[in-house]
């Protein structure tokens, strides 16, 4: 193991030890609660921010791809917790937009359904980062807790693939599902289109693009997605510093992803700026109330369900963006997450009504 492999285990191995402090020890030492926008911020979060920040670690912005790739998927393993007790794990490829993706479906244990709803997940990284590795243990957690299989799309990643790469892979990884679920004991009419971040972007887009195939989503499922790459929302401001995602790192992102600053304008790319949203599969969206995509994540939800799509919208006022990936070290993460596969579960219940 190299040398800076092994300090990233240790400091992670540090930081859940400090993590695990009794709560009131972390509410002594991490000082006055910090409050954004008339919210206050989760204190074991405030503490591992500022074990963050005492690392000394160089911003993601600060990187190289391939160093914001690899800190990126290290962060995922270590932060998200044991893995969850899933039946089976496969990977194998599916049809892309330009040929083959890398896809990895996991199947709950004792299962009875002869086809199983399905979990098409998009993972986040701004469209430069992440990985089936990195979330690996997340998509455990979501096939163990949800009662679906999950399949997760190892889309195109820019800079060696800008926009619209990642949108052609999702929408490419969807009519392949659909056309080869049967075959996979998948039910072809309960397929739901998940993402966190920019795989909630994915999601998003695509659930516009295919709401007129024969098989549509039966969902969609946004987690803290970006919904207007132009940054202008007043959480950009209030947040964009000093939790976890900053300003600096989302132009970072928009750098790499964007062909041109006049792509933003474009609905793929800012699904938020669609003309029309009728027909589009209904909706759960969470947010994050420490997150700088808070306040669009929020506009996409209320422009849903002006379209008359039916939509529910969750803020978890008290963390960060990003806090699927820290499910092992933060409780209310935890907590979260949990609340979140209840809501899939709940409205995938009503539609078998």
């Amino acid at each position: 193991m190299a040398l800076k492999e092994i300090a990233r285990e240790f400091q992670g191995k540090a930081a859940h030890l400090a993590l695990r402090m009794p709560i009131s020890w972390v509410n002594i030492i991490t000082g006055p609660p910090a409050a954004v926008d008339g919210r206050t911020l989760d204190g074991r979060t405030q503490w591992f921010l500022q074990l963050l920040a005492r690392s000394r670690q160089p911003a993601l912005h600060q990187l190289s791809v391939a160093e914001a790739r690899t800190d990126f998927d290290t962060f995922m393993q270590l932060m998200s917790g044991r893995p969850a007790p899933v039946g089976e794990i496969v990977d194998r490829t599916a049809n892309g937009s330009t040929g083959s993706l890398r896809i990895r479906i996991y199947r709950p244990a004792h299962s009875v359904a002869r086809l199983l709803p399905t979990i098409l997940y998009f993972h986040g990284g701004g469209f430069v980062i992440g990985s089936l590795e990195g979330y690996d243990l997340a998509c455990r957690y979501f096939c163990a807790r949800s009662g679906c299989a999950v399949v997760s799309v190892d889309y195109r990643l820019a800079p060696e693939h800008k926009f619209p790469a990642a949108i052609d892979d999702g929408v490419a990884a969807f009519r392949w599902l659909s056309a080869e679920a049967a075959q996979l004991g998948l039910d072809p009419s309960r397929i739901v289109l998940a993402g966190d971040s920019a795989g909630g972007t994915i999601a998003a887009v695509a659930a516009q693009e295919l709401r007129g195939e024969p098989h549509p989503p039966c969902l969609q499922w946004l987690i803290y997605p970006a919904t207007d790459l132009a940054g202008g929302t007043a959480s950009h401001k209030s947040c964009g510093e000093g939790f976890l995602l900053t300003a600096a790192d989302m132009e970072w992102f928009r750098g790499h992803y964007l062909n041109s600053p006049a792509e933003i304008d474009d609905p793929r790319a800012s699904p938020l700026r669609a003309a029309d949203l009728t027909g589009v599969a209904p909706a759960l969206v969470f947010t994050a109330g420490f997150d700088p995509l808070r306040d669009e994540g929020e506009a996409y939800a209320d422009r849903l369900t002006a379209a008359g799509v039916k939509t529910i919208h969750r803020e978890f006022d008290t963390l960060i963006h990003g806090f699927i990936g820290m499910r092992g070290a933060l409780h209310a993460a935890a907590r979260a997450m949990d609340d979140m596969v209840a809501g899939l579960r709940h409205e995938l219940a009503q539609l078998g009504r």
